[in-house]
């Protein structure tokens, strides 16, 4: 499957945070991955003073859905990010943050992709915030040129 995901940060060296989630991600896709653009934002959800940097990335992957978001979630741990809420369920500044942002089936014959849709609790893609966030919007675009 053809994963398109986002990686934010506004914490520490931002670029380099970027930097060592892509290597991560590449490494784990087995080196094959297409990034975007960097994307400046402002930080949705929450106000801080911490503007983010968002790049996205698309991989392919034979891991089902759930085993990708798990990890994910241990590079977001690897590089130092804890929680993207605070107790409250609230959003948070952050080292790094990846999001699916949306997944596509392999190809078919005719070398036509198909949008998975998935709506568990533990995940919902295509991202259940996609329509709303430029710094998803545009990266995506750009990938999906």
């Amino acid at each position: 499957m053809r994963y398109y995901l986002n990686i934010g940060s506004n914490l520490g060296d931002r670029w380099a945070n970027l930097y060592r989630a892509i290597v991560e991600l590449a490494r784990g896709a087995g080196g094959w991955c297409m990034l975007s653009e960097v994307f400046r934002s402002e930080p949705w959800g929450f106000d801080s003073a911490n503007g983010f940097l968002n790049i996205g990335v698309a991989i392919d992957s034979d891991l089902q859905p759930l085993e990708v978001l798990d990890w994910l979630h241990t590079i977001e741990r690897e590089l130092g990010s804890a929680s993207h809420r605070d107790a409250n369920g609230n959003y948070v500044d952050r080292v790094v943050d990846i999001d699916i942002m949306t997944i596509e089936s392999n190809p078919d014959a005719e070398g036509r992709r198909t949008q998975v849709v998935i709506d568990t609790p533990q995940l919902k893609t295509p991202h259940q915030h996609l329509a709303e966030r430029p710094f998803f919007l545009i990266p995506l675009g750009q990938l999906r040129r």
